[in-house]
């Protein structure tokens, strides 16, 4: 999994530079369409032609716009915390969905295969299967010839150990899901601070003087708060998958304990 892990954020970064590299290339066709402004009134169709192309702008381009205008610099910041914690989700989705298994079937299979091989035939069945639960099982089979208890003890031991596994590296998507909301709002007092030095310098409440830091400020906010709702969905997901296979490895460990004491009397 730390293999998938790398893989995913070599891509996030692979991905940021991309982004990166259009940001560029929207801020010189922001210039170009600044110079088409400029002869409107010399090329009266060229413009009428220009403002079809800018109705039909999808919203892609609308949104690398509306980022360009946030602030690059700054709301990279943003996006970076978007690109790892997406990263991380990601990988904890695939690694939880691979935990999971038919806790059912393997019960029945590991008590068949105890009835009728031993221990070892039991051993030999959570070996080939994958899954917190299986390993559960192998390490209460393991300690069985010390008794039920110690069994017991096993499983209760490393079932610890396994929740460890299953919610390694969450705590930082929710680091991700506080910090978005908490830079855009910093982009927001920014902006804030560079509208009032504005009208510090002019000396008079004109507009449009405030118009800019204002925008860059609430711009801010939105990204971060959208950013903030699309790691949050992903988080919920992998809280919910935990708990699913968390409940499934206490049913089991309690049926495998049953499993022990009607095989040892």
């Amino acid at each position: 999994m730390k293999r998938v892990f790398s893989i995913l954020v070599i891509t996030a970064v692979i991905a940021l530079g991309n982004l990166t590299v259009q940001a560029n290339t929207a801020s010189l066709m922001s210039v170009n369409a600044t110079v088409l402004t400029a002869v409107q009134d010399e090329a009266p169709e060229e413009t009428a032609a220009a403002d079809t192309d800018e109705e039909s702008t999808s919203f892609t381009q609308e949104l690398k716009k509306r980022f360009i205008e946030g602030g690059a610099s700054f709301m990279g910041i943003v996006l970076l915390c978007l690109i790892l914690g997406l990263a991380i989700a990601i990988e904890r989705i695939i690694y939880l969905n691979l935990a999971s298994t038919n806790t059912a079937k393997l019960a029945q299979d590991v008590e068949d295969a105890l009835n009728s091989g031993g221990i070892e035939a039991a051993k030999d069945v959570c070996r080939n299967t994958r899954g917190p639960v299986a390993s559960i099982y192998y390490q209460g089979l393991d300690r069985v010839d010390e008794g039920v208890d110690a069994a017991e003890k096993a499983v209760v031991a490393y079932g610890g150990v396994q929740m460890g596994l299953l919610e390694k590296n969450v705590s930082w998507v929710s680091l991700f899901i506080a910090l978005a909301p908490m830079l855009g709002f910093m982009g927001t007092v920014i902006g804030m601070i560079d509208a009032f030095d504005k009208i510090e310098a002019a000396g008079d409440m004109n507009p449009s003087l405030v118009a800019g830091g204002i925008k860059v400020a609430l711009l801010t906010t939105v990204f971060g708060l959208i950013v903030a709702i699309i790691l949050q969905v992903f988080y919920n997901y992998i809280i919910a998958k935990i708990d699913s296979i968390v409940n499934d490895m206490e049913d089991a460990s309690i049926t495998l304990i049953d499993m022990l004491v009607r095989y040892k009397k």
